[in-house]
């Protein structure tokens, strides 16, 4: 016969592991791992992981799934009307946006070194 602490431990092995929220892959991992962009080790914790958690397995299979969509959607596309309206966003900022940042530059760089004469 077995002891009530092997009868336990073996009653353990027979049972699905149940994981706490603060236990499951994060969003990001999922991302990773079904992208296969995790590191060795990485992968090998969140596939064990996966081995035993349906929710994580599930949400994987669900990463996977829209990626595929995805892949299979084909070439994007956008309106011509929005391509125009996009080019027409300057590439830089307007020159008295330039004079103002550097104005405001020059009155704190005063304003700190006259605050260092007055220390002294």
């Amino acid at each position: 016969m077995f002891s009530s602490y092997e009868e336990g431990w073996m009653t353990q092995a027979r049972e699905p592991r149940r994981f706490s929220s603060t236990e499951h892959l994060a969003s990001e991992a999922i991302a990773a791992f079904a992208d296969g962009e995790l590191r060795m080790n990485a992968y090998l914790r969140a596939a064990r992981h996966i081995a035993e958690c349906p929710e994580c397995a599930a949400e994987v299979d669900a990463q996977q799934q829209a990626r595929s969509a995805l892949k299979d959607s084909g070439e994007m596309s956008m309106p011509n009307s929005l391509l125009g309206l996009l080019s027409q966003i300057p590439m830089c900022e307007p020159p008295e946006v330039k004079a103002e940042v550097e104005r405001r530059r020059r009155v704190i760089v005063t304003s700190v070194v006259n605050l260092r004469r007055r220390r002294r």
